[in-house]
């Protein structure tokens, strides 16, 4: 009974947070969806920063906190270890369901770029940062990033998920969070920012730098250790402006992909 439970519970958390994960290009966007960045119920200034300061802190506490090593050892205490992934991306996925609904905007106009030509560019531009996202996931492991693979494995009764190497290949060798990256870049490329879209994407942008430069990164040093000290010195965080050094050699090893 468990292995049909695994696998209908990873297939599950993978659908929702597949939905999740198409929606926010059209809540960032504004395109496409009935619910978005820009409108919604019309909310008082100081109530409307509030919610949304809320929505966005909670995702950052759940999504960082489950992430964590000493999380993960707590909780698979309680709950099969093949379903822990599954779960927390199932948990991610409707803390953003919840901020979608919950949002309020704030109308407010920031910048507004009148060039139709600028304004196809800005959303080309951030159509790149959505494919950037995707296809980095695929870079590393997919599958197992989501769950999928865990819960795939703990249905044909193969056991735990054994450990992957750490590989750095394509994208990975020019900034060490590619996946980071694709969504800074979508969540700033927009022809209309508003108050609400500023205010999302300096939240976002805030916690994306803090949790992968104090969280993530510390804990894939405490993983492995020198070849990914290597790694740091080689290869820029996010932004890719500078060379590897010279005499250095490209490192076999592989990103986790989750602040």
């Amino acid at each position: 009974m468990f292995r049909v439970f695994a696998l209908l519970y990873g297939t599950a958390s993978y659908a929702v947070f597949l939905l999740a994960f198409l929606y926010a290009i059209g809540f960032v966007s504004g395109v496409a969806v009935p619910k978005h960045v820009d409108n919604g119920t019309p909310t008082a200034l100081p109530l409307a920063l509030a919610i949304n300061l809320a929505l966005l802190s909670l995702f950052a506490v759940q999504h960082s906190g489950m992430a964590r090593p000493a999380f993960k050892r707590w909780f698979t205490r309680y709950v099969p270890a093949s379903i822990e992934r599954s779960t927390f991306v199932l948990a991610s996925s409707l803390v953003l369901v919840l901020l979608y609904w919950q949002w309020r905007p704030l109308p407010a106009l920031v910048w507004n770029v009148e060039s139709e030509a600028a304004r196809w560019l800005l959303h080309g531009l951030a159509a790149l940062g959505w494919v950037l996202v995707l296809a980095s996931t695929f870079l590393i492991d997919h599958f197992d990033l989501f769950g999928l693979r865990q819960t795939w494995r703990a249905a044909l009764g193969r056991g735990p998920t054994p450990a992957a190497p750490f590989v750095t290949r394509a994208l990975y060798r020019i900034v060490r969070h590619p996946i980071m990256l694709g969504f800074l870049i979508a969540f700033w490329a927009t022809p209309t920012m508003t108050m609400g879209h500023l205010l999302f994407a300096l939240v976002t942008t805030g916690y994306i730098l803090v949790a992968v430069k104090y969280l993530e990164e510390r804990d894939l040093v405490a993983q492995y250790g020198d070849t990914y000290r290597d790694y740091q010195r080689r290869v820029p965080m996010l932004l890719p402006w500078r060379r590897p050094r010279a005499g250095t050699q490209p490192v076999s090893a592989r990103q986790p992909g989750s602040v």
